[in-house]
């Protein structure tokens, strides 16, 4: 044995964490948490919880912990600790935050600061976690932080060296970054008090110092704060310094923070700052705090998993850890602090480690090392084996026994080292360990073993192992289980007449080893007799021995107890001698029927009676009761039940109905005959039928199903007429028959063919039939016609066919057929068709046409052309009509018939030399083929003798006239014959897409027309585009093409087709769904956008009710026809309109809507009342139109009235029944009633209104509620409450009372008014037990008595708590079990009665289940359970008293299993392939499931309205399969197993199973099958910027499930499907389409998804492409700013579809008008895609330009304008004089509400932040004087002016011209004021000189128009100057009075490139690249002066300008600077370009 020990060993595995918690956890209020202890181990293991260090849970199975809904009070630190029997260990905790937020809890408050102080502004007070980010506001403003504001770590607001503005009303704002919520403050109204100057300086103060701080190692940073104030702030510093060092990185916001970025240890220290005002000798102050750096703890030596010691020895469990600060080791064991103190034997070593000495066994177990400080905390753990002691069963198990369904615990406690491991056996089996755990056995935490419940072959012998390293040790006990004592035949509720006995069974059945107690509450008497087998015999019954029994059974075995009631009935005893009267006869037809009177009055001196009207095959039982003048005595005792034989049915069947379903069939339905007709249980029916009107034997079909109600009769004659009848038979015989009903099976084919066909031809082309009809026998229907049909030999599929109609009147029949080819053979052949289709052919017959004249010879040519003679040539005609005899050719001068000469050849003869001509003369010949009818067409020519034909010439002068929708007329001049006669003329034609290169394709010829100057070509497309060109053909060949036509289009017309595949399928029970192929657009015949279809439906067979709709879209391709009836077939058609009109209808296809519920409910309800427990309910039939369907059966609703129970259903199966009798209801209940019927689809509409019927009355229940409230020694008070059935109304009630003895038979009897509700009984001896009987009264007597005994005495208590409950296992049903339980003490005050509580298990509440169970019994079935369900219960006593405590809790039990009770919901069927459907479905929640869920089943069929085949079931084995791929399988009616095929529609069932059952089904699902797999090799092509043409390979041929219709192409941008997918269909089965009109530069997804009738199939996998790059758009914006009179700051927004990489901008900017004469266009190319702004500066003054800007990707894109004037901005004026400083401006837009106030703001010009300077200017002021002592001296100040409204601050002025702050003295006192005089004086004398010289030459010189470009290098943006120079060069124009030109503009070194692009074009690419840079533009053009040689350089004048040299030496600066020599002119067309663009320039002004 001790072999086993380390396998035993080994199962035993300590508990361990697979992961620790995180160190903080926040979580929102309100939400819910779960703690999860993630632990293994052996099992069991146990879980506990521990909060904040105290216990929250005890240790269970529950390794979760839950919060439903947190609230702050929630947030602490949490850990679990988990055990197992090796030892427990704690997990280290986790810290619970709970975010909220509350509101401010401060109000609105002020504070004073004085002028120059630090006003610190503290954030309100407010409940939240975490700490709210808080932002400042003023005004409405939010507040920034700045040079004089801070915003501190805390929120606090601190504005430094406070100002009079300063004051005001200040908010904060809290945000709740966790769960988003905001608040905002009360305002803080602040005042500020003027003390002393306003230049006085302040000493500086630190006012919020450094904060000590702790942050722990890898957070991103640490930060220490310092805020000091000081004046003038501008002066003040701050230093830091870390442990004395200066500290110069992490300086952050003017110095108030220090911010160390992942601080480390090394980053701990003392840090001061120190404030100081710069020059100036006031002291610094200093401010200091401490920065720790906490580290993490982290193990540097840690214990391992496993640690084996001796007893007796000392071991050493190592644990070190390091961390900042230094960690604290803190030891556990099994969870439990380790204290030396009180174990000196355990120490803990310098380091942490653990050392135990002299090791015990209680030593075994886990122990665990902590390591915390600051940072946090970590654990390790071990577990410690104590060795050397074997194990040992202290308490082994003892024989036990248990009775069958209780638990039992086996007990098997144990010591060793280590602690032994422990395994429950029985006989081999293992029942648990550490690693075995079978149901119903729990291995303890003991090592005891729990079994619950017991089972009987649970006995045997159990054995405890227990075992560790060192050995093995067991002890074994038997377990005996008793089957459980019950109570099997319990007694009977009995009424006995008095003095009469009573026998009462109490039948038993016990374990053979219990032996029974006696049973009990039988009080000795002489009339009490008791049975060894427990029965009860009363004789002499009497009044006071009615009331409940009780037998009552106790044993080892378990208790049980039945009750049963015994009333006495008294007979009516008259007090005169007896006379009877009559008798009264009763029978009753079934054991639960009521009983009838049946005869009423039979003479007294009767024995017997003879009953008729009774219903054959029916059990009867009969009682009689005699009357007599007093009243009616008792009835005797029912007969036995009497059956009545069986008679054949005296009914026919009902509703029988006929039908044809085909050409030889017909179903024949019926209803059984009446049940009261029946005369027995009906065993099936015979169908008889015959021919109808003939004198023939009938046929017979037994069908031997009675619920059999249809019959399919096959095999029967085509197109007869039928009688049938139905008869219904029983056991005795066949019924009567049913009515006759006639129907004819459908029509079918003719089987033979006409007779005597005869056929002959009439002509070439035209056929004469004769024929005579096929005898009616053999046309099987009703004829519609024959058809005449001819084929030529060897082409049988290209027949001619006319139909022609029958003649009733002629034997002889004569029909036609023309068209027909001339002197061909056809076969000839007659037939006759009905509407199922065409009859057999009669036997073709061979013919040939009769001869006819031929057609024209072919290919006529002429060769060995001479003056005299020529040969002619020829080829038989095409058409020859006949046998050829021969050729006419005869020839004559042209329009000179007198002289033609005409010669005849034989047949062979294909060639003639025609001789004997004229030289150079013309002659027409002419040749024609001739047969037997004579000459055929004649080919005619012309030639001239001498002269050879040639080629002819095209056309010419094309017009087009008559356009029509498919022609239009041609006129044309012919060209040159080539001397020769045009043979043919020819038509092209280009169609649709008209171009250069597109194909011209032939679409009419002329022949032998050669003198035709129009000609019509017909057979065009409607509403389509043509370009006409023609062709002459002569005998030498084809022409060229003339020149192409105009291009025109024809008219529209109406469409010419219908759409194609038209099919029809239900959508829903109101709805059908169409579909079709749309039109194709070259089918369109008109206007696209006006294309669209016309639907027309109607009811089949209808003649009216036709409805239509129509769709305006061309390209829809279904329509679903809504608001249908259901269960309806319509004949729908569809037709194509456009704007022109319609085109024809499409075949009419055929659908039927889905079956629905009805919508109605029966008709003619009513009901009444039969007995007082039952309600007879008949109705109707539903109306036809209701029905929606196959009635299956009806369902009637029964409810209370103004009740909210749920109401109760009765469902009665068929449609033949229309009433049912409604049992076991409540007596003298008014109820309310309806009706509905259901088909297979659901339930219908209940009838209406409801029908209110009342159950008749009866005698009422008993009282309830009796109580004493007051109980005195010799008096009581009862009370208590009317009856909970009264069973009518309650007339009276009865209370007797007596002592509860043997011999105490007096009692009082006292009756009571029904209100009566109390009663007080007096005169009552002490301390005696009475038993008090209340009764309540109705019309139909006393009811069933409740009693209640009292015990008269003043010491009562309440009653003891009941036993803990027991529920026997053999009681446990699906949904209800049985509870049982011994009473308590009552407390001298009898118990009243129990209260049942349950709770579901695991955590559910207690819920009451009854608050009234009888005192008199101690058992109860408490239902209303749900299968599959752990329940606890409890019960409580009442008494007079009050209550008592619950009872212990029962075990835990589980309710058996029961058949689901919801079906799965279906969420998707879909065609997978051919054969299979893919079904999608969701299971029904675990609490419908009602046990283990085993599987689904799946039930389908092909859906046939006609005939609603069978469900086919397969099961679905595995739970999880939540998709099933179902291959579906047909059975037909000769159980033939067929494979679906396409184009099938079936309907899908699901439903759930567990071991129980199948619960119900789901609702039915259709689906049609067949679909197309998704297309394969997708391939994208990026063509254009716009387009991608994308092509793929269909889907394989398997796959493809039907004909492809066309493909769908889905497609959008990467990453942006919801937004821009797009949809292009194409109609057509093409592999291929061009995607256009797409963005460029950009990627899109596409996939394709093939269709067909069935609908779409899937999409293919989406595949990537890109669009190549293209043009951008334009830039979205220009603005400006930084306007001044000669620049401005140029800015522009990127180009919304940049469409490609942008690689820069083009700006050219322009004067709207010329400047002096000159308008200059500037041209500046930016490289690179940003910065977005340009300075442009040398503008002139006052001048309004035009910018434009546009982008380039490889090509420009549009170009974005606008314009600006350039003046003085709005900018502050100022005027200085003095020490003052005056500001000046005007008022700009106001905004939404009038200006209040102006606001100066001031900045020094190097510092860059604005301050208000002046706070309240009134609105009428435009100016405002300072004076400079309020500034800084020395100081240069900008100066901003800003307008507030009430909705607050505007936006601001410019900024001002920078001004100094010195002060000045006035400048007419300066010196250089006179020097500045004396010089101006100086320059005006000058200037006039110049002028007059000036104007001197003016003359020579006209106005000008520079044209610059400037290309800007990437990164550098100089400011563009372009100086006005002049040129000493020629300009490119030619003027009158000499030209003006302008110098080239300077460049910037390295940053500007002169293009020689001309840009003063628009960047047209027209313009030569020679063209010059600097364009001129005059205002006026003139073109006289102009020479026309190139222009050149004037070198002369070139040399003058070093700047034209320094470019002259650059070829490409000598080509875009060459000059144009005087008097040489430009070329015209150049010139015009010029004159346009100018003129366009200007547009844009």
């Amino acid at each position: 044995r001790l072999s086993v020990a380390p396998l035993a060993v080994l199962d035993d595995v300590p508990p361990y964490f697979k992961m620790d918690p995180p160190q903080t956890q926040v979580h929102l209020e309100g939400n819910r948490l779960v703690l999860t202890c993630m632990a293994e181990g052996s099992w069991p293991l146990e879980f506990k919880w521990i909060y904040n260090g105290s216990e929250i849970t005890r240790f269970s199975l529950e390794y979760r912990y839950l919060i439903p809904s947190l609230d702050r009070s929630h947030a602490g630190h949490y850990r679990c600790i988990v055990r197992n029997r090796v030892g427990a260990i704690m997990q280290c905790s986790t810290e619970v935050q709970v975010a909220y937020m509350g509101g401010f809890v401060e109000g609105e408050r002020s504070q004073t600061v004085s002028q120059g102080e630090g006003a610190l502004i503290h954030a309100p007070r407010i409940h939240s976690f975490p700490r709210p980010q808080i932002t400042w506001f003023r005004d409405g403003r939010k507040i920034p932080s700045s040079s004089r504001i801070a915003i501190t770590l805390d929120n606090t607001l601190v504005i430094l060296s406070t100002v009079a503005p300063d004051a005001g009303r200040y908010y904060a704002q809290a945000v709740n970054d966790k769960n988003g919520e905001n608040k905002t403050s009360q305002p803080i109204t602040l005042t500020v008090e003027n003390v002393g100057g306003p230049a006085d300086p302040i000493a500086p103060s630190i006012i919020i110092p450094p904060r000590n701080t702790s942050v722990t190692v890898g957070r991103n940073e640490a930060v220490m704060e310092c805020v000091a104030n000081a004046r003038p702030l501008v002066k003040l510093s701050i230093t830091w310094r870390k442990d004395g060092v200066v500290v110069n990185t992490g300086i952050r916001d003017f110095g108030r923070r220090l911010v160390i970025s992942l601080p480390a240890v090394s980053d701990s220290g003392y840090y001061e700052c120190e404030a100081s005002l710069r020059s100036s000798s006031i002291p610094s102050v200093t401010a200091g705090a401490f920065l720790h750096v906490l580290e993490y703890p982290l193990f540097v030596k840690e214990p391992p998993s496993h640690i084996s010691a001796e007893m007796e020895k000392v071991v050493d469990i190592p644990c070190q850890a390091r961390g900042t600060p230094q960690p604290d080791i803190v030891w556990y064991k099994d969870a439990v602090p380790i204290s030396p103190v009180k174990i000196p034997r355990y120490r803990v070593l310098v380091g942490g480690s653990l050392q135990i000495n002299g090791l015990l066994p209680d030593d075994t177990g886990m122990f665990q090392c902590f390591a915390r400080n600051l940072g946090g905390e970590i654990q390790t753990n071990t577990y410690l084996a104590v060795t050397s002691i074997a194990p040992n069963i202290t308490a082994g198990p003892s024989d036990s026994a248990v009775i069958d369904g209780m638990s039992v615990i086996l007990h098997c406690e144990t010591s060793g080292a280590p602690r032994p491991a422990i395994t429950w056996q029985k006989g081999e089996r293992v029942l648990a360990s550490g690693s075995v755990q079978l149901p119903r056995f729990t291995l303890l935490e003991s090592g005891s073993l729990l079994i619950s419940p017991s089972h009987l072959s649970d006995a045997g012998t159990y054995t405890c192992m227990a075992s560790n390293s060192r050995g093995i040790d067991e002890a074994s006990a038997d377990l005996v289980v008793w089957a459980r004592t019950r109570i099997t035949k319990p007694p009977q509720d009995q009424s006995v007449i008095k003095g009469t006995k009573a026998v009462m069974t109490c039948g038993v059945t016990h374990d053979p080893s219990v032996t029974s107690g006696s049973v009990i509450d039988v009080n000795t008497s002489p009339r009490l007799r008791l049975d060894p087998d427990g029965t009860l015999h009363i004789s002499q019954t009497w009044s006071g021995d009615i009331g409940t029994y009780t037998c009552r059974v106790t044993s080892v075995g378990g208790n049980d107890s039945r009750s049963a009631h015994l009333r006495v009935r008294s007979a009516y005893l008259p007090h005169v001698s007896p006379v009877l009267s009559f008798y009264h006869f009763s029978l009753c037809n079934t054991s639960n029927a009521p009983w009838t009177v049946l005869l009423a009055n039979i003479e007294p001196e009767s024995t017997g009676v003879t009953v008729g009207g009774l219903i054959p095959a029916r059990s009867y039982q009969f009682r009689l009761c005699a009357v007599n003048d007093v009243g009616r005595g008792q009835f005797s005792k029912e007969t036995d039940r009497i059956t009545l034989p069986e008679e054949p049915p005296s009914a026919p069947p009902q509703t029988v109905i006929a039908s044809g379903r085909t050409n030889q069939s017909i179903m024949i339905q019926w209803q059984p005959p009446p049940e009261s007709h029946q005369n027995g249980p009906l065993q099936g029916y015979i169908i008889r039928y015959c021919l109808s009107g003939l004198p023939v034997d009938c046929q017979m079909k037994n069908i031997t199903t009675p619920d059999q109600t249809s019959l399919l009769l096959e095999d029967l004659i085509i197109w007869t007429n039928y009688e049938i009848e139905v008869a219904a038979y029983n056991g005795a015989g066949r019924g009567t028959f049913s009515h006759k009903v006639t129907e004819w099976t459908l029509q079918g084919v003719p089987t033979v063919p006409p007779g005597n066909v005869q056929a002959e031809a009439v002509n070439s082309t035209t056929v004469r039939f004769t024929w005579s009809a096929p005898s009616p026998q053999f046309i099987n229907g009703i004829n519609q016609g024959y058809k005449l049909l001819a084929w030529e030999p060897g082409r049988a599929n290209e027949v001619t066919a006319v139909m022609v109609r029958p003649n009733f009147q002629d034997s002889v029949h004569v029909g036609y057929i023309s068209g027909l080819k001339k002197f061909t053979e056809y076969y000839i052949s007659v037939l006759c068709f009905t509407t199922p289709g065409d009859g057999p052919r009669s036997p073709p017959q061979r013919l040939r046409t009769h001869e006819d004249t031929p057609g024209a010879v072919g290919h006529l040519s002429f060769t060995d052309i001479l003056d005299t003679s020529l040969k002619v040539s020829w080829k038989e005609p095409q058409e020859k009509n006949g046998i050829l005899t021969g050729y006419r050719i005869s020839w004559e001068e042209f329009n000179r018939t007198n002289t033609r000469v005409t010669h005849y050849l034989p047949n062979l003869t294909q060639e003639y030399k025609v001789t004997g001509l004229t030289a150079l003369t013309t002659y027409t010949i002419q040749v024609a083929a001739m047969t037997s009818k004579g000459q055929g067409q004649l080919s005619a020519s012309t030639i001239s003798s001498g002269v050879p034909p040639e080629l002819p010439g095209p056309p010419t002068n094309l017009a087009i006239s008559n356009i029509g929708p498919r022609s239009v007329t041609l006129q044309f001049k012919p060209g040159y014959d080539g001397k020769t006669s045009i043979s043919r003329w020819q038509v092209e034609a280009q169609i649709g897409i008209i171009g250069e290169n597109e194909e011209w394709l032939m679409v009419h010829e002329l022949a032998n027309e050669p003198d035709a100057r129009s000609l019509e070509v017909v057979d065009l497309n409607p509403y389509t585009f043509y370009r006409f060109r023609m062709r002459q053909v002569n005998i030498v060949g084809t022409s060229p093409p003339s020149q192409p036509s105009r291009k025109i289009q024809t008219l529209q017309a109406p469409p010419d087709i219908s759409p194609a595949n038209v099919t029809l399928r239900t959508a829903s029970e109101t709805s059908l769904w169409l579909r079709w192929v749309p039109l194709p657009e070259w089918e369109y015949n008109g206007n696209p956008d006006l294309v669209g279809y016309r639907v027309q439906y109607a009811k089949a067979g209808s003649k009216g009710g036709v409805l239509s709709h129509v769709i305006m879209d061309r390209l829809e391709r279904e329509f679903t026809i809504e608001d249908l009836e259901e269960w309806m077939e319509y004949e729908v058609r569809v037709q194509a309109i456009n704007g022109i009109g319609s085109g024809p209808w499409s075949q009419p296809v055929h659908g039927r809507t889905r079956e629905s519920v009805p919508s109605s409910g029966p008709t003619n309800v009513s009901a009444f009342a039969t007995t007082s427990s039952s309600i007879l309910v008949r109705w109707g039939e539903v109306p036809e139109a209701d029905r929606n369907g196959l009635i299956l059966g009806y369902k009637v609703t029964l409810e209370k009235k103004d009740s909210d129970a749920d109401p109760n259903f009765w469902t009665v199966e068929g449609n033949t029944t229309h009433s049912v009798q409604l049992s076991g209801l409540g007596k003298y209940v008014l109820y309310e009633i309806q009706v509905l019927a259901f088909t297979r689809v659901g339930d219908g509409r209940s009838s209406s209104p409801s029908i209110l019927e009342r159950t008749l009355d009866d005698v009422p229940g008993p009282p309830v509620g009796i109580l004493f409230p007051e109980v005195r020694t010799t008096s009581v008070r009862l009370i208590w409450q009317p009856p909970a059935q009264p069973n009518g109304i309650i007339l009276a009630y009865q209370i007797t009372y007596r002592r509860n003895s043997s011999n105490s038979n007096a009692a009082t009897v006292d009756v009571l008014s029904p209100s009566a509700r109390q009663y007080t009984a007096s005169g009552l001896k002490p301390e005696m037990v009475y038993v008090f009987r209340l009764t309540a009264q109705t019309r139909k007597g006393w009811g069933e008595a409740t009693e209640a005994l009292v015990v008269t005495t003043e010491k009562r208590a309440r009653p003891q708590p009941t036993s803990h409950p027991i529920v026997p296992q053999e009681e446990v049903q699906a949904r209800r079990v049985l509870l049982s339980w011994e009473p308590g003490s009552d407390g001298l005050s009898p118990v009243r009665y129990y209260t049942v509580q349950y709770r579901e298990l695991p955590d559910s509440n207690w819920t009451v289940h009854s608050a009234s169970v009888s005192h008199e019994t101690h058992s109860y079935i408490v239902d209303r359970l749900k299968p599959f369900t752990s329940y606890q219960f409890r019960v409580k006593a009442t008494n007079d008293i009050g209550d008592s405590e619950y009872s212990q809790e029962s075990e835990a039990i589980t309710t058996l299993q029961d058949a689901p009770d919801k079906a799965p919901t279906i969420l998707s069927v879909t065609p997978h392939t051919t054969t299979s459907v893919l079904v999608r479905w969701q299971p029904p929640s675990e609490d419908h499931i009602n046990g283990v869920l085993l599987g689904f089943r799946v039930r389908y069929r092909e859906l046939h309205y006609d005939r609603l085949r069978s469900f086919t079931v397969r099961t679905v084995n595995s739970p999880s399969a939540n998709w099933a791929l179902l291959t579906l399988t047909l059975f037909s009616e000769s159980v033939t197993h067929l494979y679906l095929s396409k184009h099938k529609r079936y309907e899908i069932r699901l439903s759930v199973y567990n071991a129980v059952g199948e619960g119900p089904s789901s609702a039915p699902q259709e689906v049609f099958v067949g679909e197309a797999a998704p297309p394969q090799s997708v391939v994208i092509q990026s063509s254009t910027a716009t387009q991608l043409d994308v092509t793929w390979d269909p889907p394989p041929l398997d796959a493809q499930n039907g004909d492809i219709q066309g493909y769908k192409i889905y497609f959008w941008e990467f990453q942006l499907q919801n937004e821009t997918e797009r949809l292009r269909t194409l109609f057509l089965p093409e592999l291929g389409v061009k995607l256009k009109n797409l963005t460029g530069y950009t990627t899109y997804m596409i996939s394709v998804a093939a269709f067909n009738a069935a609908g779409d199939g899937p999409r293919s996998l989406p595949t990537r492409g890109r669009t190549q790059q293209a043009a951008p758009s334009a830039p979205s914006f220009i603005h400006f700013s930084e306007l001044t009179t000669t620049s401005v700051n140029v800015s522009w927004g990127e180009p919304k579809q940049a469409n490609g990489i942008i690689e820069g901008y083009r700006l050219v900017y322009e004067p709207c008008t010329p400047v002096d004469g000159v308008s200059k266009v500037v041209t500046v190319d930016v490289k690179g895609s940003a910065p977005l702004w340009m300075k442009i500066k040398d503008l002139a003054d006052g001048v309004t330009y035009n910018f434009r800007i546009r982008a380039k990707t490889l090509t420009y894109g549009p170009e974005v304008e606008a314009n600006i004037t350039t003046g003085p901005g709005e900018e502050p004026f100022i005027s200085r004089y003095g020490t003052a400083l005056t500001l000046h401006w005007t008022s700009g837009d106001q905004g939404r509400a009038p200006i209040t106030r102006y606001v100066i703001e001031a900045r020094p010009s190097d510092e860059g932040l604005w301050d208000i300077l002046i706070k309240d200017i009134p609105k009428e002021v435009t100016s405002y004087t300072l004076n400079l002592d309020m500034l800084r001296e020395g100081i240069t100040y900008d100066f901003r002016v800003i307008a507030v409204n009430d909705y607050g601050y505007g936006s601001p002025s410019i900024p001002s011209p920078s001004i100094s702050a010195q002060k000045v003295s006035p400048f007419y006192e300066e010196w250089w004021f006179l020097v500045v005089i004396a010089l101006v004086g100086l320059i005006f004398i000058l200037l006039l000189v110049f002028i007059l010289i000036i104007r001197g030459q003016s003359k020579k010189y006209t106005k000008k128009a520079d044209s610059e470009m400037v290309r800007l290098d990437d990164g550098r943006f100089p400011a563009l100057e372009l100086n006005n120079r002049r040129l000493s060069v020629k300009n490119s124009f030619c003027r009158k009075n000499g030209i003006y030109t302008r110098s080239p503009p300077r460049p910037s070194p390295g940053s500007l490139h002169y293009s020689d692009e001309d840009v003063s074009t628009k960047y047209n690419d027209l313009i030569p690249a020679e063209s010059s840079s600097l364009t001129e533009k005059p205002s006026e053009i003139s073109d006289s002066q102009c020479s026309d040689s190139e222009y050149e350089v004037d070198q002369s004048r070139q040399k003058t300008h070093s700047f034209v040299n320094h470019y002259i030496s650059d070829p490409t600066y000598y080509n875009s600077w060459r000059r144009q020599q005087k008097g040489v002119s430009r070329p015209p067309a150049y010139e015009a370009v010029v004159v346009t663009v100018a003129a366009a320039q200007r547009d844009h002004c």
